[in-house]
Formats: structure tokens, sequence, C-alpha cells
């Protein structure tokens, strides 16, 4: 298959998981109504299996991420919805955090988050059925997809239920894989492992919706768990841990000018970078308790803003082509001043990638370390 060959010459899909991948085709676990997200327009798409098979099949056979599911299923229609709730992720996503997981035959598995079932699927393939346990928290979504596992002739049990406690039941497990955004991964994980388990997750902050791909290896004694980041990557968030709303109006109540101003040196180029750009993910770690939100640009302005989340704290940076940047912040918290000095001690700091970070999970909650885990990195870098 060409998509097999790409994502083995592009180094995501591994030798000891080709086989899985032959045998196993996303296609099988998609509804015949789904929303394929096309690269060339940037949108999601509807796609239905009986009005466009030819269509259909070539986006299940493609590199795209699949919408299955709009606003936790309260959406009807062919049209996409709000917020996408569930989906297909990626192949070359699936199989570069499938490598990470490092299963192996007879190993037992603990999936975080069913969706449509293939990925259960493909650990199923690989490790026996009688390993694997997936937990879905939506009842829908694992009703499909305990259907599509069934009718695929790989009966894995799919559990109803919040994956955040784990699946104690069938506890302990070599490996545990999150195919959800996490904000926090919960210790339970981590005794329901075994030692030297691993646990592979996508983790990040409130910051942004990025997420990075994060290697725990649990301790001998199995009392904490630590890694390092693989790479970047977005998921859907455990419906749990998504970002609270931060309505614009509750912040900024008049004019962005009743904050008090000043300006920058920092250029948009520099503070926005692109969509995985590794400084997004260090100013997450370092400026907690922040929503950031990167606005389109208008006539060469682009503003940024930031919203605390634990209060009504506000900034915004106003990057214009060929000026210096406006500053203007309000309330209690300088979230412009925490950025910008988040943004300087990565600089400092060498310009680091998403692999010189990790991260440790104990009983006393987590840390995240820059480089070993001894150097943590600062919560909040102090202006």
């Amino acid at each position: 298959m060409e998509l097999g060959r790409a994502l083995m010459s592009a180094g995501f899909l591994s030798s000891d998981w080709a086989p899985a991948f032959h045998a196993v085709p996303r296609s099988a676990f998609l509804p015949d109504l789904m929303w394929p997200f096309d690269m060339s327009t940037s949108r999601s798409i509807a796609v239905s299996q009986a009005g466009d098979p030819g269509a259909w099949q070539g986006y299940a056979d493609s590199d795209a991420p699949i919408v299955t599911q709009w606003d936790d299923g309260e959406h009807s229609g062919t049209e996409p919805g709000e917020v996408s709730t569930s989906s297909a992720s990626m192949p070359s996503v699936v199989f570069s955090m499938l490598r990470d997981l490092d299963a192996q035959p007879g190993n037992r598995a603990l999936e975080i988050g069913t969706g449509t079932g293939w990925n259960a699927a493909l650990l199923a393939h690989r490790l026996g059925v009688e390993n694997v346990v997936t937990v879905e928290v939506d009842p829908a979504v694992a009703s499909a997809a305990r259907t599509a596992l069934e009718r695929f002739g790989t009966p894995v049990r799919v559990v109803h239920g919040d994956g955040f406690k784990g699946y104690p039941e069938a506890a302990p497990y070599d490996r545990i894989i999150a195919t959800c955004g996490l904000r926090s991964i919960p210790f339970a994980w981590v005794r329901q492992s075994r030692p030297r388990g691993v646990i592979v997750a996508p983790w990040g902050t409130h910051y942004s919706n990025g997420d990075a791909v994060v290697r725990l290896v649990v301790a001998d004694d199995g009392q904490s768990a630590s890694g390092a980041f693989t790479g970047p990557v977005e998921f859907m968030k455990l419906r749990a841990q998504r970002r609270p709303p931060v309505p614009h109006s509750d912040y900024v109540t008049g004019s962005v000018a009743d904050g008090d101003e000043s300006s920058t040196t920092i250029t948009e180029e520099e503070f926005v970078g692109g969509r995985f750009s590794p400084h997004r993910f260090a100013l997450g770690v370092c400026v907690r308790d922040c929503g950031s939100i990167v606005a389109d640009k208008d006539d060469r302005a682009r503003p940024v803003w930031f919203y605390g989340l634990t209060d009504r704290s506000w900034a915004c940076v106003q990057f214009r082509d060929g000026a210096t940047a406006r500053v203007w912040q309000s309330g209690p918290r300088r979230l412009w001043e925490e950025a910008e000095a988040a943004y300087r001690w990565w600089e400092e700091q060498g310009h680091p990638g998403f692999d010189r970070f990790g991260l440790t999970v104990d009983g006393d909650g987590e840390r995240v370390w820059l480089d070993s885990p001894g150097n943590l990195v600062p919560a909040r870098v102090t202006p």
C-alpha cells in the first residue's frame, strides 16, 4: 500500500508494526459519514461512503485526521459542527506513538480513549486480543467501537468509563497509551503499571491546544514514572480537562486601551513562530493558568491575547509589520511580562526542542524538567 511505504520511508511506521498496519485497515473502523481534514483547503469536509465510495476510501487510506463526532454527539447533519470531539488520528501519529510505546507480544496494554477502535485493534493484532483493554468516556463512541471490533473479529474489551481513573480491574499493565490530550497525567496510571512499564500520552498546558507526546518509564519501585517528550502533536482533550471558557468580554470590559501600555522588542516571527514551535510549549510550561490565543493577521497587524484562568488578568501584544509591538495588560498578573520572561528563558537555554524536555509523575503531582529530572523548568519565570 502506498501509505504504508510512505510511513515507513518517513520513519513513522517501524518494521515491527508493519504487519499490524497491513492486517488492520483503518477503513474497517470508520463510519459511513465522516469529516476528513482536507489538507489543500485546511478544513473538514463531509464524505459519505454511500454517496462517494471512491473519495471515502481515498481519505480512509490517507494520512489525514478524520473527525467522526462533533459536539459530544449533539451534532446532526452533514455540515461540520462547532467542536470536533472524536476522531481517527493521522496514521503517522498513530504509528509514531505505537513506536514510542514499544509494546511487545504478550504485553498487557491499557488504552485511554477508544475512538473508532482502530488503535485498539492494532494493539490486539500485536499483543493478543486478551491482552488489550480500552476505555472510552462517550457511551455512543464506546458502543460503535465495540461493534466495529467485534465485526472485524477482534473483540477487545471496551469499557465505558472515565479513562482518567484507568481500569484497575485488569491491572497491572505493561503498557498504557492515551489517545487524547492530557493537561495532567494521573498517578493512577502509574499505580496500575508494572515496574519498568511504559506510559505514552499527549501532554500539554491550557496555554494552547498543542500537545507533546511524552514517554514515561515507571520506576522499579512503582512510585513514579519519568521520561522525555518525543515530539509535538495536537489531540482532542480529555473531556474532564478541557480548557475552561475564556469569554473575552468578561476580561476586557471596555477598550484594550484601558490596560497599562508598554512595548516589546520581540518580533512577531520570534514570538508566534509555527504551529508546533517548541517555544510555545515552553511558554505553556512557564506561564501556568493562562490561555493564549493567536489571532489571524489583518491589515499587517496580529494581536496575541493572554487570559488568566484563575482571575481576570489579561494582556494583549499587537504585532504590526515594520513597527515596534505595543502591549496592554491589566489585572493582578502581568501576563505579558510573564510571557516575555518565559520566552527569554527559552532563549537563554539554547532554544531547546521538545526532546530536551521531560516529565516526572509521582504521588505529589507532576514536574516538567529540562535535560535531566533534577533540572526543573520554572512554573513561572519572574519578569
